[in-house]
């Protein structure tokens, strides 16, 4: 895992917005949640939401951005993030769950 990547999950852990080059980290609270949005040059690629009613947290990658966008340095953050990406023969998955081609 790269430094910018555990600085990032750093930020996520403690719940801080936080930049560094490429990549970003904004807090935001909604319908009581705390959510960690990951943002790589500008482009909104996951959600991480923190939930104190369960006491664990889950991530949301934004498949969108990935079909878009899917460079070394995108697929690199989610899977720092947890998200259980593959790429088989060109075709990029998202827990077993086709997301684009390549």
């Amino acid at each position: 895992m790269r430094k910018i990547e555990k600085e990032m999950l750093r930020a996520i852990n403690e719940r801080t917005n936080w930049r560094k080059d490429n990549t970003e980290v904004r807090v935001i609270i909604l319908d009581g949640n705390t959510i960690s949005q990951v943002f790589l040059h500008g482009n909104h690629i996951a959600d991480f939401v923190h939930s104190p009613q369960w006491g664990v947290g889950w991530n949301e990658a934004n498949r969108d951005t990935l079909a878009r966008w899917p460079t070394p340095t995108t697929k690199s953050r989610l899977r720092a993030l947890g998200v259980n990406l593959t790429q088989k023969a060109g075709v990029i998955s998202i827990d077993g769950e086709v997301v684009c081609h390549v």
